[in-house]
């Protein structure tokens, strides 16, 4: 079926009527009845959870609700409601459940009742990729720097005035590795002013199937060491600053405090917990991605307008959702969710176009589709709203690796090594 013309409104993520119409037409035509004449919804199923359905992007289901709609998905998969709601019934709070791209926490939960037509979509949440600094000054642009850039400064919507803008800006990449590499390749050849990479990793043989800043005689070095040599290889007027540690609750506020934008790209909860609450506090903007086997996920938050807890309140339980070193990673698919959040940077920086935000960008490519749901505030957020109980509001950085489950022990490689690295970098603090 051909979704190449829908007209979606990208304020809201909706379909417009017409659009909707025929794809409802379409679907129809593609779909045979059941027996009692209802036509089956269509379920979305992401890749982490494809295990249970026979490698199926849709499956066909019945029901008067999402609740018994995922029902019937749980008949014909038996696991399936397990993998999704765990030993429970209730929406685990790492999950998110969407009905035609409208989260249904702003519905009716999971008694939404669903209609012919319909698409369910189940979204798990993915790990994986000092005080303010003065900004630079940018005067007059060299003519090598008009002959680097002039592809940027002839477009209408950059110019000189948006080049210099790139080049007084700072952005800091959380992670090094698949998603860190294009982010930073490209922000690098973009001219961004100072480049900061946190990354306590070493370079192994197994990251250059799809980490791109990293190469065979980097094997060994520190990967915020080969970041920093790659990208000035690409760009020397670019300053790099390296923070080899892991980003943790006694130095995420300094380090992030002296830069403009964040980009995460990091491999565990832990972290990408972390990056969020220090971004809240202070103020500033998060380009956030994730990728997992064949699907990505990219949104942004701004100051005071939302943030990852709104999205994914807690963590999955530890081992629920497997690494990239466990489950892997197609290479490709770090190019692509890697260079969406660099260009998302960008069209802050420069102040054009419409970012992110409010939207959950996911990306299957295995289908070779992108699809996008609405996300909110939630008023109720522990971190950016009010909780209904206040003592639960978060205020201050916490103990994020007991937050995500290391106070139990981590079943996910990539999120015991951080923990390992962080326990390590403190214990040094109080020599």
């Amino acid at each position: 079926m051909d979704h190449g013309h829908l007209h979606i409104d990208r304020s809201t993520g909706d379909i417009d009527p017409a659009s909707r119409a025929a794809l409802r037409a379409a679907r129809q035509g593609e779909r045979r009845p059941s027996k009692g004449g209802r036509m089956p919804v269509s379920v979305y199923i992401p890749t982490p959870f494809r295990k249970m359905t026979g490698n199926r992007q849709h499956v066909e289901a019945e029901g008067a609700d999402v609740r018994e709609v995922l029902a019937d998905v749980d008949k014909q998969f038996p696991g399936f409601h397990s993998l999704v709601f765990g030993t429970g019934d209730a929406v685990p709070a790492h999950i998110n459940i969407y009905v035609n791209k409208q989260e249904i926490t702003s519905l009716d939960g999971i008694a939404t009742k669903v209609r012919d037509g319909d698409e369910v979509a189940v979204i798990p949440a993915m790990a994986g990729g000092a005080g303010d600094q003065p900004r630079r000054r940018i005067g007059a642009l060299t003519p090598e720097q008009v002959d680097r850039y002039s592809r940027h400064i002839i477009m209408p919507q950059v110019g000189p005035s948006g080049q210099r803008k790139i080049m007084e800006s700072s952005v800091l990449i959380i992670g090094a590795g698949g998603l860190g590499s294009p982010i930073a390749v490209y922000l690098a050849l973009a001219g961004i002013g100072r480049i900061g990479i946190v990354d306590f990793d070493t370079v192994d043989i197994s990251n250059l199937q799809r980490q791109i800043l990293h190469q065979n005689d980097d094997i060994g070095k520190p990967k915020a060491l080969s970041a920093k040599e790659t990208i000035n290889a690409y760009n020397p007027d670019v300053e790099v600053t390296t923070h080899q540690v892991p980003i943790t609750s006694e130095n995420a506020l300094a380090i992030i405090g002296g830069y403009d934008y964040v980009i995460n790209g990091a491999d565990n909860f832990a972290a990408r917990y972390l990056v969020n609450d220090a971004c809240y506090f202070l103020k500033k903007p998060l380009i956030d991605g994730s990728i997992l086997l064949f699907d990505g996920q990219v949104t942004v938050y701004l100051p005071d307008k939302g943030c990852y807890r709104c999205l994914y309140p807690s963590p999955p339980p530890p081992g629920m959702v497997p690494s990239c070193a466990e489950a892997g990673v197609l290479g490709a698919l770090c190019g692509t969710v890697g260079t969406i959040q660099a260009t998302e940077a960008l069209k802050l920086i420069l102040g054009v176009g419409e970012t992110l935000h409010g939207r959950l960008l996911l990306y299957d490519a295995l289908a070779m589709e992108f699809r996008q749901v609405r996300i909110r505030k939630d008023p109720k957020c522990v971190l950016c709203g009010e909780p209904d109980d206040p003592s639960a509001k978060v205020t201050e950085l916490i103990d994020y690796d007991a937050f995500c489950g290391g106070a139990f022990g981590h079943t996910n490689e990539e999120e015991q090594k951080a923990a390992d690295a962080t326990s390590a970098l403190r214990e040094q603090s109080k020599v």
